[in-house]
């Protein structure tokens, strides 16, 4: 039985769209999932005699990698109770972004958070909306030397291990090349809500092919993202 809860988002998500669903949450999954420009996405799809502009496609990403990952997060497993917490940066419309980005001891991407800076009111931010949208509480949160951190800590999660060590951060250091891996691709993040939107659906896609949804497990790892993608497109 499907774990994802069929009404929401709204049974209209694709209502107005003169292309069938198959197709749009095709060059979705195309473009968060491989290294692609929204020009490829445009080159592929024409080659299986879809006439596509690549406005159209980038339009499809922003309307609908949300919506897909909103229908996906009754079938998502509950994070770890132990997290890495970082920041990497990416360019945004030429000015560069700071991008909270932590995962568990699974390998699982927590959230992200996109921010115009790298301070106590940013790091607040993104702890609050972790912990209220995920409902779980970890026991440790490994940071690095970050001055800002043990206030936060101490006042949203005053039970927490905060655990700082050289090394110890490793995990989310290295999954972030697989972020900046995907963006090098692209021609720049036009604002904000863009930044957010994409590195959202990446994560999103990551944490598919890790298996941390129940989605897609009887399949073999190749295949799951794309069925737990047709899955979710019956839902929207």
């Amino acid at each position: 039985m499907s774990r994802v809860r069929s009404g929401s988002p709204p049974p209209s998500a694709f209502a107005g769209f003169r292309f069938p669903p198959e197709v749009i949450v095709l060059a979705v999954r195309w473009y968060l999932r491989f290294s692609l420009s929204y020009r490829d996405v445009e080159e592929l799809l024409v080659e299986r005699g879809v006439e596509v502009d690549h406005v159209t496609v980038y339009r499809w990403v922003q309307r609908f990698t949300l919506l897909l990952a909103d229908a996906a997060r009754f079938a998502r497993h509950a994070p770890g109770d132990r997290w890495f917490v970082d920041e990497t940066y990416v360019k945004v419309n030429g000015v560069w972004r700071y991008v909270y980005r932590p995962v568990d001891q699974h390998g699982q991407v927590i959230d992200v958070l996109v921010s115009a800076r790298r301070d106590a009111a940013a790091a607040r931010r993104f702890f609050q909306r972790a912990l209220t949208t995920l409902k779980v509480t970890p026991a440790e949160v490994v940071t690095d030397a970050a001055p800002v951190y043990p206030g936060v800590l101490d006042d949203l999660v005053p039970s927490v291990w905060h655990h700082v060590e050289r090394y110890a951060n490793n995990p989310i250091e290295a999954d972030h090349s697989q972020l900046k891996h995907r963006l090098r691709p692209m021609r720049g993040l036009r604002n904000d809500r863009t930044a957010q939107t994409i590195i959202t659906g990446h994560a999103f896609v990551q944490n598919l092919r890790r298996g941390h949804y129940e989605l897609g497990l009887e399949d073999p790892p190749a295949r799951r993202v794309a069925v737990a993608f047709t899955e979710l497109a019956r839902a929207l």
